[in-house]
């Protein structure tokens, strides 16, 4: 979880209110965070992830202060109409297809505020953006920059500016090989022959996403007033959440924000958009989850304490809350306002007497086996987006949820091999040989415990994973044989079901080459994947 340091001046002259340090101890523990310090003036705090608006003072104090009764309900922020655009081009859109933006005006910076701002946009990209996979932010000085602004992709070999804190200009490769953020963040940029920028009516570049901005056009000063913020990646919703989160945190830095207007082609879109939404929540329903007999004056107290607006059985959610998915988040929310510690806890009716699940010590037993052996152990989600199944022909096996909240969780996995195989991918910078097993949960007819495990290098095959395979199933006291089977993800001669006494316990095989080039893998993979329930049985 990312830990921030607040000033605590600052938090208490956005509050508007002077706190006793048992007040600030108290409070700021049963927000839903964890405190880790108070020395002096600095307040170190662990924010939890599903709640990025408070990795600023501002967004921190806002929370607080509505939390604490000083400053409650919903926030409600001004956006002004302008006519400042940004073209985005058809040559972004199978590169980093989407950017949100708006300008902040009437700043006033100094080396406090410049540190906040700092800060936030690090934790960000760490959290919300999925270190700059996901979403990459940039902030720039919009006096330096004249509109239409143009986020465009152009062949690597044309890029040349000088980037953040370099004394010199740099072409895109020679960013990516000795700037410090091009050597953290270039992986990013792999395999693209066309690079994402941002440029200004006069074409000069102000950022290479999600590597670095320019130092000409992309650096804040205290003589900085107006500032351009950008956020781009591949979902617009993650983008206009993550851009409302930064334009508010200026907006109680006493900024003005102003709308830009986005131009997809024909398509024309206003950001940032900071009307709350709304979500239907049963009185009944938060009473029977709480266990409490709440009326609707107490429902709209504790809901104004988390910042939100009630009126009869409708949530109004701030813009910036990127948590509230269901009812359930609000109802969250609620029994932090209302206060753990005024929880009672009775004793139950029923006497009963706890038992550890009988799989989970053998899940242990394999775990400490593989690790052994000098496997890396990984876990990944049970919904997955749709497309790695067919990337691996697995579409039939899909179980399709009805009203997923994500397109990235859409489906249930019916195997561990798709999410494994992601993650390989994703992980193509770091060190080979890849060496991974999960052990989690699948549904196929049915819910399942299912044990996978993935080699990648350059060597990578069949003979190495069933030495693996000897050595896990030798250990539990089990024969076993592979029969060839044609599989749809595996190559046709090196691949086969694992059978145990007659009985079916998994597949194991080298990956199909059309299925690594679907996920763009450079090296070859074997895998195999097996019911862990089967196995536990044949102890």
């Amino acid at each position: 979880m990312p830990t921030i340091t607040l000033n605590k001046k600052v938090l208490e002259g956005l509050i508007g209110k002077k706190l006793s340090l048992e007040t600030l101890k108290d409070r700021i523990s049963y927000l839903g965070t964890d405190l880790e310090s108070i020395e002096g003036n600095d307040i170190t705090v662990e924010i939890f992830p599903n709640r990025p608006d408070m990795l600023s003072e501002q967004g921190f104090a806002r929370a607080l202060a509505s939390f604490i009764g000083v400053k409650t309900g919903l926030r409600e922020y001004k956006v002004s109409k302008s006519s400042y655009q940004v073209i985005v081009e058809h040559s972004v859109q199978k590169i980093r297809p989407y950017t949100a933006c708006a300008v902040v005006k009437n700043l006033h910076f100094n080396d406090e505020k410049i540190r906040e701002v700092i800060q936030i946009q690090e934790k960000l990209h760490v959290t919300y953006g999925r270190n700059r996979k996901k979403a990459a932010i940039g902030i720039y000085p919009f006096e330096k920059i004249k509109t239409p602004i143009h986020y465009k992709a152009l062949p690597k070999e044309k890029i040349r500016f000088k980037p953040l804190e370099s004394s010199r200009e740099m072409t895109a490769l020679q960013i990516l090989r000795d700037h410090p953020a091009g050597r953290d963040y270039g992986y990013l940029l792999d395999g693209l022959s066309l690079f994402p920028i941002f440029a200004d009516a006069d074409n000069r570049i102000l950022s290479m996403p999600p590597i670095i901005n320019s130092h000409d056009t992309g650096k804040i000063t205290e003589k900085t007033k107006d500032v351009f913020v950008e956020c781009s990646g591949f979902d617009f919703e993650t983008l206009k959440t993550l851009l409302n989160i930064i334009v508010t945190m200026f907006a109680d830095m006493g900024g003005d924000i102003y709308a830009m207007e986005l131009f997809y082609g024909k398509k024309k879109i206003m950001t940032p958009d900071l009307k709350p939404s709304t979500i239907g929540l049963d009185i009944k329903y938060v009473n029977k989850l709480l266990g409490l007999k709440l009326l609707h004056i107490e429902l709209k107290k504790f809901l104004g304490r988390m910042g939100f607006g009630y009126t009869l059985g409708k949530v109004l959610v701030p813009s910036y809350r990127a948590d509230i998915l269901h009812p359930i988040d609000l109802v969250e929310d609620i029994a932090i306002a209302y206060g753990y510690e005024h929880f009672e806890s009775p004793i139950p009716k029923v006497s009963t007497v706890a038992e550890e699940n009988v799989l989970e010590p053998f899940k242990r037993k394999i775990q400490e086996l593989l690790i052994g052996l000098g496997l890396l152990e990984l876990s990944s989600f049970t919904l997955i987006p749709r497309e790695i199944l067919t990337k691996c022909s697995m579409d039939e096996k899909a179980i399709e949820l009805k009203n997923p909240l994500s397109k990235e969780f859409n489906v249930v996995r019916p195997s561990l091999i798709p999410s494994m195989l992601q993650i390989l991918a994703e992980n193509q910078h770091h060190e080979y040989p890849q060496r991974l097993f999960e052990i989690g949960t699948v549904v196929d007819e049915e819910e399942k415990i299912h044990l996978a495990i993935v080699v990648s290098h350059e060597k990578a095959g069949f003979t190495e994973l069933k030495q693996i395979l000897d050595a896990l199933l030798f250990s539990l006291r089990l024969e076993y044989v592979v029969e060839p089977q044609k599989l749809d993800s595996f190559i046709e001669g090196r691949s086969g079901d694992i059978i145990s006494n007659k009985r079916f316990l998994g597949t194991i095989g080298e990956i199909n080459p059309k299925v690594l080039g679907n996920f763009n893998l450079g090296n070859p993979v074997a895998a195999l994947e097996i019911d862990l329930s089967s196995l536990y049985e044949k102890q």
